[in-house]
């Protein structure tokens, strides 16, 4: 494949990856028995057709952006951050901590502990498996996801014991303080200042990418650990790093779901957050300005799912099944470009002569 023909694949990759998920998912609604075109209409009118529309699908948006953020941080460096629904988990509960036991704070400052707290948490507990990656070459997919049910388990713990509320009817904490809650930034809904602090984050990144040596140092650390040593760069160091500010990045998105929608801790936040960060980090190609689409999609087509199954009665599973088509066809897209039609019988030819 000339070098032309793969540039054109792999930049229109999220486009015909986004669309032949849709045709696809079309095939299912048509095997459910219902009409497609009805049926992405009412997603799109169940998300962005009036005020509760947009509320639903911005509030679904921003702890995808935070958590995508954080993913494509990490892919960027070469860590492979699969354990984010734990750090979610943990920034929940640090948040959860600051915003309970801080007293007498003025709103700015309490807020930014609570979020410091959340990054805190979120960004230490991803650091096990980034130190066992950088020091020890310890698969950090295998921790990852020990970490992540240990994380759950710890946050059930939590809300159902240390700080479970007296005559909770379920595991929950007491109401954060209001001066740890994130206000309201459009009337009438419960979009919070999250959603200008996740878009924040997603600029910055994308300028540290471009425009900054570490930026260059994360970017060839992925591509290229081996020989960034050799160039007498720190590898150890920048995963360990990394994996802590990933983290702690995931944190926030845990930290913003308890200042900015639930304000208080409860014993089961979603656990697919993280997992559909990825696909966003898939879709987007770790762009970070492409985190904030991708997410908006996700948090869209997750909002309009609901709409979708009350009005013509298609399960909201069938947008989990899109979502898998995206992350399938974007692997697609990115692996078709190194395909050789001839790799089988070179092998076989090789295995021959030896």
């Amino acid at each position: 494949m000339n070098l032309t023909w793969r540039r054109i694949v792999l930049s229109l990759s999220p486009i015909w990856a986004v669309l032949t998920s849709l045709l696809l998912g079309a095939g299912l609604i048509i095997a459910a028995g219902a009409n497609p075109i009805t049926a992405y209409y009412a997603i799109f009118m169940g998300a962005f057709s009036d005020i509760w529309g947009i509320n639903s699908t911005l509030l679904k948006t921003i702890p995808l952006m935070f958590a995508g953020v954080a993913v494509a941080l990490a892919f960027k460096g070469g860590y492979f951050n699969i354990g984010i629904g734990g750090q979610i988990f943990l920034g929940g509960i640090g948040a959860a901590l600051a915003g309970l036991y801080l007293k007498g704070l003025p709103p700015v400052l309490h807020i930014f502990l609570a979020f410091l707290a959340g990054f805190i948490t979120g960004g230490v507990w991803s650091l096990v498996p980034g130190y066992l990656k950088a020091a020890r070459g310890v698969n950090e997919i295998i921790t990852c996801i020990f970490m992540h049910f240990i994380a759950y388990y710890f946050l059930e713990y939590m809300a159902s014991g240390p700080l479970m509320e007296l005559g909770a009817p379920a595991p929950m904490s007491p109401e954060i303080a209001k001066s740890a809650q994130l206000p309201i930034i459009i009337p009438n809904t419960d979009v919070h200042l999250g959603l200008i602090f996740a878009m924040a984050l997603a600029v910055i990144l994308q300028v540290v990418f471009k425009k900054t040596t570490i930026g260059y140092q994360i970017t060839a650390t992925g591509l290229n650990p081996t020989a960034c040593r050799y160039a007498g760069m720190n590898t150890v160091r920048n995963i360990i790093i990394l994996s802590f500010v990933s983290g702690g990045l995931a944190g926030m998105a845990g930290a913003s779901e308890i200042m900015g929608l639930k304000h208080r801790l409860f014993g089961s936040m979603p656990f697919l957050y993280g997992l559909e960060a990825i696909a966003i980090v898939f879709l987007a190609k770790t762009n970070p300005i492409g985190v904030m689409i991708g997410s908006l999609f996700l948090g869209a087509l997750r909002s309009g799912a609901e709409m979708m199954q009350r009005s013509i009665g298609v399960p909201t599973d069938l947008a989990r099944a899109i979502e898998g088509f995206v992350i399938l066809f974007v692997a697609i897209s990115i692996a078709l470009p190194q395909w050789r039609p001839d790799w089988f019988k070179e092998r076989i030819d090789s295995e021959k002569i030896n």
